[in-house]
């Protein structure tokens, strides 16, 4: 394995397996083998990992991983862009389903409108979930409107 590799394995960002579709995705479109690929390799290797980037994205991504300025990127760049978009998609993920958790709960899916302090201290209970749902309210509500907004929804769980 390369230090690479090793390093962002380390990391926990992306798994051997993933590492060795990158490698197989990044030598497929290095057309000339030259162990490196411009901006439109680029697009073209992640539109084949089935993502749909546009150009200002794939320049933006070029700029922020393409450390040595050559306009193309090596396999160690390339596998950074990966972990960034997949480090992205994990919190596009996470945010949404604080956001559905909300709604459920009674909020609106713009993140507008509140809990009810009173319904949430019912479904924890109801669930029977070893939180102190109570101690929770008070730090999170703190004007004791006994309605919770996504901001101290969200704060709850984190």
């Amino acid at each position: 394995k390369s230090v690479v590799s090793r390093g962002l394995l380390a990391g926990g960002m992306l798994t051997q397996e993933e590492i060795d579709k990158c490698r197989e995705a990044f030598e497929r479109f290095d057309k000339d083998g030259s162990g490196t690929i411009d901006a439109w390799e680029l697009k073209e290797t992640l539109k084949a990992m089935g993502q749909n980037p546009t150009d200002e994205e794939v320049f933006q991504m070029l700029s922020q991983v393409d450390d040595d300025g050559s306009g193309s990127i090596e396999f160690p760049e390339f596998l950074k862009v990966i972990e960034a978009q997949k480090e992205a998609s994990a919190a596009q993920n996470d945010e949404s389903d604080l956001i559905d958790a909300f709604v459920a709960m009674g909020g609106l899916t713009d993140k507008s409108g509140h809990v009810e302090a009173e319904k949430l201290r019912r479904t924890i209970k109801a669930f029977e979930l070893t939180v102190d749902i109570d101690r929770l309210i008070e730090e999170t509500d703190t004007d004791g409107s006994g309605e919770i907004d996504y901001d101290e929804f969200k704060g709850m769980f984190n």
